[in-house]
C-alpha cells in the first residue's frame, strides 16, 4: 500500500513537450488529477518498446498517488486498426479473435514488469458512439467536411497545427506519409471516418458504413473519461507527430476553444544495440520472450536505468547488470530480513525529489544503492528499521524490491546471468528425454551448455545429478 503524504506544496516538476520546458506541475483540481497514455494496437505480442512507456508511466501514477488524494490514470487499447484487418484476414477470423489474444497478452506481459493496471483502460470499439458523436460536432464547427464516405479535419481550420512538434505545416508534410487523395481541401486534411468495403469490419455512422480512422479515437475516449480539459497526456516520443498532433486539433476544436492536456509528456526511443529495432532488421525484442531469459523485475529495472525522455540502448549485457543490482538490493533486505520495518517511514526525501525533478529515475535509484549501502554498514536496530522501511518504501514507488529477498533468491537470479534452478531442471529433462531416445548428441550438447554456464552434469545409475561448479 502506497503511503501518502497529501498536502505539500507543488513541487514536482515535469517537462512539457508543448512548451519546451520544465515546469511546475499544479492540476487543474487541487485533489484530482487526470492522465491518459497512449496504449498499444492489439494485433501482435508486445515489444520491449511497447513496454517502456507502460512502465514510465506506471512510475509517474504512483508518484502521482503520493502527493494527490485522487489520480485517474487512462490507458487506452485500440482494437480497430488496418492492421488488426489484416492479421485477422490472413487467420479467417474476425477481429475481436485477434484483438482479445492479443490484449490478454499484453495485461499479462505488464503484469510480468510489475505495471499495475490503469483506473481504465477503454477500448474502441466500447467508443463508436462517442466517436460519431465529436466528429459531428467538428463537422457543425467548420473544422470537418465529408466526402466520398470519408470525413477529414481541415487542418487549414485550426491556426495552432504543428505547435506540438514546434514545425510549420510545410515542414511536418514533408516529413510524414501523407495521403494522396482528390477528396481532400487540403494535402495535410486528415482522416476521421472512413468507409469500410463488404469484407471490412465498419459500424454504421451518418456517413455510411466505416470505422474511425486513428487519431480521433483517443481524443473520444480521454473525452469520455476525462472530461474536455485533462492535466497530463503521455506517449512515447514517436506518437508528437501525427498523432498527438492532431489530437490536440480535434480536441480544441470539438471543445470549443478550450485546452485538451496541460502538460505532454514523452518518453524516448529503444534501440537495440545502437540500432532502431525494426523487423526488417530482425532485431525486435517481444516482452514475452525475454522473460525466458529474465524476471520481469529485472527487466523493468532496465526500463529505469535511463531517464525516460532518452534514448534507451538494449544490449546484451543489461539483463546480466540488472540481475547484479537486484541481487545487492535483495541482498541488503536479506541482511535485514529479521527486522520488522519501522511504522510511518517512508522512502528518503533525496528519493523523492530525484523522482519529482521530471521522474528522474536513474537519480532515484542512485539513492536506493546508497539505501543498500547503508544497510549493509548499519549497526544499530533504530536504523537497520528505518533503512528498511525507505527502502521497501523507495521500490514501491518504482516498483521493485516487493517480493521476499528468499523468494527472490529461491526463484535462482544469480550474478553473472547463470540460469535458475528451475532453468537447469528443465535441461535436466530435456536431456533425460534425448538419453532415453539414444540422441547422445543432444544429451552432450546439453551437458557442455551446462558445463559452459557453470553446472557440472555427472550420470550415475541412479540418474543424473548436477551441481553448480
Amino acid at each position: 500500500m502506497l503511503a501518502p503524504i497529501f498536502g505539500q506544496p507543488p513541487s514536482m516538476q515535469l517537462y512539457n513537450t508543448y512548451s519546451g520546458r520544465k515546469e511546475d506541475f499544479q492540476p487543474l483540481t487541487p485533489d484530482r488529477v487526470t492522465m491518459y497514455v497512449c496504449g498499444p494496437t492489439v494485433y501482435s505480442y508486445a515489444h520491449i518498446g511497447n513496454a517502456r512507456p507502460a512502465v514510465v508511466f506506471d512510475v509517474l501514477a504512483r508518484l502521482l498517488r503520493r502527493r494527490y488524494p485522487q489520480v485517474v490514470y487512462v490507458r487506452n487499447i485500440t482494437d480497430i486498426d488496418d492492421k488488426i484487418n489484416a492479421a485477422a484476414l490472413k487467420e479467417g477470423v474476425d477481429i475481436s479473435v485477434v484483438t482479445s489474444r492479443y490484449a490478454a497478452a499484453y495485461y499479462e506481459d505488464l503484469g510480468a514488469l510489475g505495471v499495475a493496471p490503469p483506473d481504465h483502460a477503454p477500448r474502441v470499439t466500447a467508443h463508436l458512439p462517442q466517436i460519431v458523436d465529436m466528429i459531428q460536432r467538428l463537422i457543425a464547427s467548420g473544422h470537418a467536411y465529408a466526402a466520398e464516405g470519408h470525413v477529414l479535419f481541415h487542418v487549414p481550420a485550426f491556426p495552432d497545427y504543428g505547435r506540438l512538434s514546434r514545425r510549420d505545416t510545410r515542414e511536418l508534410l514533408a516529413g510524414a506519409r501523407v495521403e494522396v487523395a482528390p477528396y481532400k481541401k487540403d494535402a495535410g486534411d486528415f482522416v476521421l471516418w472512413k468507409p469500410s468495403t463488404p469484407e471490412q469490419p465498419g459500424w454504421d455512422s451518418p456517413w455510411g458504413r466505416g470505422r474511425p480512422g486513428w487519431h480521433i479515437e483517443c481524443s473520444a475516449m480521454a473525452e469520455a473519461l476525462l472530461g474536455e480539459t485533462i492535466d497530463i497526456h503521455g506517449g512515447g516520443h514517436d506518437l508528437i507527430f501525427p498523432h498527438h498532433e492532431n489530437e490536440i486539433a480535434q480536441s480544441v476544436c470539438a471543445h470549443g476553444g478550450k485546452t485538451f492536456a496541460h502538460y505532454w509528456l514523452h518518453n524516448g526511443f529503444l534501440n537495440v544495440n545502437s540500432e532502431k529495432m525494426s523487423k526488417s532488421l530482425g532485431n525486435v525484442l517481444l516482452v514475452r520472450e525475454l522473460l525466458k531469459l529474465a524476471p520481469g523485475e529485472a527487466i523493468r529495472l532496465v526500463l529505469l536505468t535511463a531517464h525516460y525522455r532518452q534514448p534507451l540502448d538494449w544490449t546484451d549485457e543489461v539483463l546480466t547488470e540488472a540481475h547484479k543490482k537486484l541481487d545487492r538490493l535483495y541482498g541488503a533486505l536479506r541482511e535485514l530480513e529479521d527486522v520488522a520495518p519501522a511504522p510511518g517511514v517512508t522512502a528518503p526525501e533525496r528519493f523523492v525529489a530525484a523522482l519529482e525533478d521530471d521522474l528522474n529515475t536513474p537519480m532515484a535509484l542512485a539513492e536506493l544503492f546508497e539505501l543498500a549501502r547503508e544497510a549493509n554498514k548499519a549497526v544499530r536496530d533504530e536504523d537497520k528499521a528505518r533503512i528498511k522501511a525507505q527502502l521497501l518504501d523507495a521500490g514501491l514507488i518504482l516498483g521493485l524490491l516487493q517480493q521476499a529477498p528468499s523468494a527472490w533468491f529461491a526463484a535462482g537470479t544469480t550474478r553473472d546471468g547463470a540460469p535458475s534452478d528451475a532453468e537447469i531442471e528443465a535441461q535436466i529433462a530435456a536431456r533425460q528425454a534425448a538419453r532415453q531416445a539414444k540422441n547422445w548428441a543432444e544429451s552432450d550438447r546439453i551437458r557442455d551448455t551446462l558445463k559452459a554456464q557453470g553446472v557440472l552434469v555427472e550420470d550415475s545409475k541412479d540418474g543424473q545429478r548436477w551441481r553448480r561448479l
